[in-house]
Order: structure tokens, then C-alpha cells, then sequence
């Protein structure tokens, strides 16, 4: 029998509330669904036939004449060619992205309309916009590419507003979740677009305005790619 004299404890201890966590989503459970094979076999034959039509387009825009505009932001910035540091970080973040996405179906699925509907932006805002490069440009030079396809067809140089490297990276720091994973590729998306700067590949309007293209087809995409309960 417990003493009436024994203190009793007015604040019990009271378990800690669970924070909901959402389960991760296997692809066994994705595949299963017929929404999800759907949105997914058609927006890698959307990607498919993009690549029958993005060289005609490209050649296109680098046959076109554009203006060449003034940029006091870029006069700051020194001029080298920085291609390998540059695709060093495109490929790596691409690496990190897919470790990241591929055991996760929904955000893989959501990232390739992402990557999608930005080509599309991209490709509307080239065709509105010709311009021609920076006076200092130094041609970009992919180390992958350029090695295993031997590339010697003229440099697209035109293909200015706005920046696809920039935006591609911002895509894929959206695309992951995590405050470490977002960090690492936001501070890369940031180091992606300074050195297409340095290399005079772009202006500084190009690589300012792309995560705001990436922003916006990751939005849409998330509509396209959203699962109805």
C-alpha cells in the first residue's frame, strides 16, 4: 500500500508524439497501378521523340541571327574555360538525383515530366527570344559527349534564353527530398550557373531566370504526374 506521505507526480510522463512520416513507395506498388505505367510509358515516348526533334530545332536556332545584349553583371566576371569543372558537377548531381529517385517511383516519375516540360519551355523561349552570345564566348566542350560520339559538327552557341544546365539542375534540387540532398544540389545548381558565366556560354539573364522555368515545369508536372485516391 503506497505511504499517503509519498510525493505524488503531477506532470506523468507522456509518450512522445509521432511525427507521420509518409511510407516510401516500392516500385512493385507503383507498377501495380495502371495510372502510374501509363504517365510513365508516355512521358519516356515523349522523351524518345524529343530526340528526333531536338538536333533540326537546334540547328534552326544556330542558323538564326540574334542580338547580342549588354550585360554589366557578366563585365564583372573573369573569362576561362571551366567545361570540365562545369560537366563535372551536371554529372554529378545527375548521378546523386537518380541514387536518390530511382527507389522512389512517384518522384522519379514527377522529375521525367519535370525534365520534359522544361525541354518544351526551353525550346518556346529560344524560338521567342534569338540572341547571339557574349563577345568572349568560350565554346562549351562536354568531355563525355564529345568523346564517345566525336563530335565535329559546328557548336550550338545560340541556344541562350535561358540557361538548360542551369535549369536542369535546378530541377533536379527540386526533385529530391531532404534538407542535406537539397542543399548539396542547390549549392550546385549555384556553382553550374557561375561557370557558364565565367565561360561566356550564356548572360547573366539566362542562368537568373532558369530556376524560375525549372520551378514552374515542376509544378506542372506534379499536377500531370499526381496519383488520383
Amino acid at each position: 500500500m503506497a505511504s499517503l506521505l509519498e510525493p505524488v507526480d503531477l506532470h506523468p510522463t507522456q509518450p512522445a508524439p509521432q511525427v507521420y512520416q509518409p511510407r516510401q513507395q516500392k516500385w512493385s506498388e507503383a507498377w501495380a497501378r495502371a495510372g502510374f505505367r501509363g504517365r510513365l510509358g508516355l512521358v519516356l515516348g515523349l522523351l524518345l521523340g524529343l530526340l528526333a526533334v531536338v538536333p533540326h530545332f537546334y540547328h534552326f536556332v544556330q542558323s538564326r541571327p540574334g542580338q547580342q545584349l549588354a550585360d554589366p553583371l557578366l563585365a564583372l566576371l573573369p573569362v576561362h574555360d571551366v567545361s570540365a569543372a562545369t560537366f563535372a558537377l551536371i554529372y554529378g548531381g545527375i548521378a546523386a538525383a537518380l541514387v536518390f529517385l530511382l527507389p522512389r517511383p512517384p518522384l522519379l516519375l514527377r522529375a521525367l515530366w519535370g525534365y520534359f516540360l522544361l525541354q518544351l519551355l526551353r525550346m518556346l523561349t529560344l524560338w521567342l527570344v534569338p540572341l547571339d552570345p557574349p563577345a568572349a564566348l568560350i565554346t562549351l566542350r562536354d568531355p563525355v559527349i564529345d568523346r564517345l560520339f566525336e563530335v565535329t559538327t559546328q557548336p550550338i552557341v545560340r541556344d541562350l534564353f535561358f540557361s538548360g544546365h542551369t535549369a536542369t539542375m535546378a530541377l533536379l534540387a527540386l526533385a529530391v527530398r531532404g534538407r542535406n540532398w537539397g542543399r548539396v544540389l542547390t549549392l550546385m545548381t549555384m556553382a553550374v550557373g557561375t561557370l557558364v558565366l565565367v565561360q561566356r556560354v550564356h548572360y547573366s539573364y539566362d542562368v537568373l531566370v532558369a530556376p524560375l522555368f525549372a520551378w514552374f515545369a515542376y509544378q506542372l508536372a506534379g499536377q500531370i504526374s499526381r496519383s488520383k485516391k
